[in-house]
């Protein structure tokens, strides 16, 4: 049983193998890499001195991502405006080769009769764009088809798309929903924050979800605590310290956006304490966020301040 077992692997290897077909060569390094890469950087600087001559006459460039069938591509000369629109209206332009990756030629030999080389690139994509101040950093993908004449024919460029619809959107200003300066979930801050001031921890944190979730600049960035160690930590500085007053600076806005749906109120506030120790008082400027549910109930609780000052001596 063992022998016939070891004979059928030998048998399943050699079907594999035999089902498989060389078709070219791929090179780390190659002219045609040396081409594409020129190609790129010349675009972002706008040296259309040096695109002109690295681009066929017949050249097409083609986004990975457009699924119109009908697309017929963007022409040379086309391009070389882009390369000028690119340098006049962006800044910090840079296009580098992604960490840890390195771009490939390849010499197909099927179908092939033009002896045509693909290029295939891996990079990352930087800048800035001037007017609207949309930040370009994403990857970019892009396949090249140089001919043997080593000029440009093709390019295929996958990108994030989503980042030129924030800058196209950056031109025409919209509304994103409405702002409160009285609603109901301002009035739950304001009893919350009053519940607080006066020690009444149950109160205070009744008002958020029991899955809630809590942040604030002592934590690292990323890190949350929950409504049970937030309470408890709440209680514990109560051990320590008096609150004498909890004041409002200016007045809460209710922000109720469109896009997702959100529903967010932020305050400000004047935390005074006095350290029940030795009578130090202090004053912790504090700017809460929280966002409700539809409910009326707090989700989440983001505080822009530090307790690291009541620690010191």
């Amino acid at each position: 049983m063992k022998n016939l077992t070891i004979i059928a692997m030998i048998l399943l290897t050699g079907i594999i193998y035999s089902q498989t077909k060389k078709n070219g060569t791929i090179y780390e390094e190659h002219p045609a890499i040396e081409v594409a890469e020129q190609m790129q950087q010349a675009f972002i600087k706008g040296d259309t001195t040096t695109l002109k001559n690295l681009l066929a006459d017949d050249f097409k460039a083609f986004n990975g991502m457009n699924t119109n069938p009908d697309n017929k591509g963007t022409d040379k000369a086309t391009l070389l405006r882009q390369s000028i629109f690119w340098k006049n209206n962006a800044s910090y332009l840079s296009i580098e080769r992604w960490p840890g990756a390195y771009p490939d030629a390849l010499e197909y030999k099927k179908d092939n009769k033009d002896d045509d080389v693909w290029v295939q690139t891996w990079d990352m994509l930087k800048g800035v764009h001037n007017e609207t101040g949309v930040k370009l950093n994403m990857p970019l993908h892009r396949l090249f088809v140089i001919n043997k004449d080593d000029k440009i024919k093709t390019m295929i460029t996958y990108d994030d798309g989503t980042v030129f619809q924030t800058l196209r959107a950056g031109f025409t200003p919209r509304t994103n929903g409405t702002l409160y300066n009285q609603h109901d979930n301002i009035n739950t801050v304001r009893n919350m924050v009053a519940a607080l001031e006066h020690g009444d921890a149950d109160k205070a944190f009744g008002y958020f979800t029991e899955d809630a979730r809590f942040s604030n600049l002592d934590m690292p960035n990323g890190e949350t605590s929950s409504l049970e160690d937030e309470k408890a930590g709440f209680l514990k500085m109560l051990e320590s310290w008096d609150i004498e007053s909890i004041d409002v600076r200016g007045y809460p806005d209710y922000l109720e956006y469109e896009i997702g749906n959100g529903k967010t109120v932020q305050s400000w506030w004047d935390f005074r304490v006095k350290r029940k120790s030795d009578g130090k008082k202090m004053n912790i400027p504090v700017l809460l966020i929280h966002d409700f549910n539809d409910e009326g109930e707090i989700m989440n609780e983001t505080g822009y301040y530090t307790l690291a000052a009541l620690m010191e001596k």
